[in-house]
C-alpha cells in the first residue's frame, strides 16, 4: 500500500471504491428557507449507525446557547489564530499522521484563459475577486487541546447555514470531534470581513468516523447566526452537486499555510481530474502544490472566473508521500449526497 499524507488526518487508506455513480443531482437554493495532551470534555453525540435503506452519516449535535457560542468566538483571538497550526501536525499518537512535507511555488497573479476560466495552474494566488472570494474561507479548531487551521467553503443548502470542508477537520477519523470549530469566510491576512460563525451541528460520513476511509473524507457543518445573520445571507454559496461525470477540468480553493504559503491568502490549483492511480480510493487527483491548511478546500467543476462561481464536487483531502505534486479528494457521490441531505436542512 502506497503511504499518503492526508493535508489533516491519516487514517489507513482502504481498497474498494464508491458506488457506481448516480445520475448527477444538484442541490437548489431555498431563500425561504505538535499534539496537544490536554484532555477535552466532547459533548453529547448523535450517532447514525449504518442501517440498510438509512443514511450512514454520523452527528454531533453541540448544544447552541448563547454562552457557549461566545465561548467559542471568545476563544479565537487573533493571537490565537495566528498560531493555530494546520492540522496534519498532530503526531501518530492521535491517529494522525505527522507533518506534511510538499514542495510549492510561491503564488503568483491569476492568469484566466480566454473562455473564462481559471488557467491551469498547480498553485496561484486567487486575485479575480467574484463569490469565490466570498464563500471560501479558514476554519479554526481545536484537537485535543492543540489549536489548527484548515479551509472550508459555504454551501447553498435550506438552512442557509452550510460549510462544507474534510472530514478530518470535524472529527479524526474514529479518534476525537473538533473543539471551538468555527468558520471564517473571506478570511484574508487576519481580516474577517464577513465575521465568524461557530458549529451547532456536525456531520461526516459512517465509513470515515468508524475507519477514517479516505473515499469518504468529507464534513459538513451547519453554523450558527453571526449577530442573526444567516451565513448564507452574508456571503452566499456555491452549488453542490453529487455522480457528476469523472475527469472533468476543476478548480481548487484553499489557505495553504506550509511553506512557502503562509495561509494568509487565497490560493487556487486549476486542472483536469484523474482517478486515484494506486487504486487505493474512491478519489480523484489533480496536479497542486497547495500545502497543509489547504484541507477541506473546495473543488469547483464549470468554475467562471470572472463571477467566481462554480459548483463543488470535492475538497482537498490528501497527498501521496511519493507524490507531493498531486492532491487528492474524495468523489462526491451516494456518502455525499447523504451528508448533505441531513446537513442542508438541520
Amino acid at each position: 500500500m502506497t503511504p499518503s499524507l492526508p493535508l489533516l488526518a491519516a487514517a489507513p487508506l482502504l481498497a474498494g471504491l464508491l458506488s457506481a455513480p448516480m445520475t448527477g443531482v444538484t442541490a437548489t437554493w431555498q431563500t425561504a428557507a505538535e499534539p496537544g495532551q490536554r484532555a477535552v470534555n466532547i459533548p453529547a453525540l448523535t450517532a447514525k449507525v449504518a442501517t440498510p435503506g438509512m443514511p450512514d452519516v454520523v452527528e454531533r449535535t453541540i448544544a447552541p446557547t448563547a454562552s457557549e457560542r461566545r465561548r467559542a468566538l471568545d476563544y479565537w483571538t487573533p493571537r490565537r489564530m495566528a498560531s493555530a497550526l494546520p492540522v496534519d501536525r498532530l503526531s501518530k499518537t492521535t491517529g494522525l499522521l505527522g507533518r506534511l512535507f510538499a514542495r510549492a511555488d510561491r503564488g503568483v497573479a491569476l492568469q484566466r484563459s480566454p473562455n473564462g476560466a481559471a488557467a491551469r495552474t498547480s498553485g496561484a494566488r486567487w486575485t479575480s475577486g467574484g463569490i469565490v472570494e466570498r464563500t471560501t474561507g479558514r476554519v479554526f479548531l481545536t484537537i485535543k487541546g492543540s489549536d489548527f487551521v484548515c479551509s472550508a467553503s459555504s454551501v447553498k443548502s435550506a438552512n442557509r447555514d452550510l460549510v462544507v470542508t474534510a472530514g478530518h477537520c470535524v472529527k479524526d477519523g474514529a479518534g476525537a470531534w473538533a473543539e471551538n470549530w468555527t468558520f471564517v469566510p473571506g478570511y484574508s491576512q487576519g481580516r474577517r470581513p464577513y465575521g465568524q460563525y461557530t458549529a451547532r451541528r456536525m456531520f461526516v460520513a459512517g465509513p470515515w468516523s468508524r475507519d477514517g476511509d479516505d473515499s469518504h473524507d468529507i464534513g459538513m457543518v451547519a453554523v450558527n447566526t453571526d449577530d442573526g445573520k444567516h451565513l448564507g445571507d452574508a456571503v452566499g454559496g456555491q452549488q453542490i452537486a453529487f455522480g457528476t461525470p469523472r475527469g472533468r477540468p476543476t478548480s481548487g480553493f484553499g489557505f495553504p499555510a506550509d511553506s512557502p504559503y503562509d495561509g494568509e491568502h487565497l490560493v487556487y490549483c486549476a486542472g483536469t481530474l484523474r482517478d486515484d492511480p494506486n487504486g487505493q480510493t474512491g478519489d480523484q487527483g489533480m496536479r497542486c502544490d497547495m500545502t497543509a491548511g489547504s484541507s477541506g478546500g473546495p473543488w469547483l467543476s464549470g468554475f467562471d472566473a470572472s463571477t467566481g462561481r462554480g459548483t463543488i464536487v470535492s475538497v482537498s483531502s490528501f497527498k501521496y508521500s511519493d507524490d507531493h505534486r498531486t492532491m487528492y479528494g474524495p468523489y462526491f457521490g451516494d456518502s455525499a449526497r447523504e451528508l448533505y441531505t441531513m446537513a442542508a436542512t438541520s
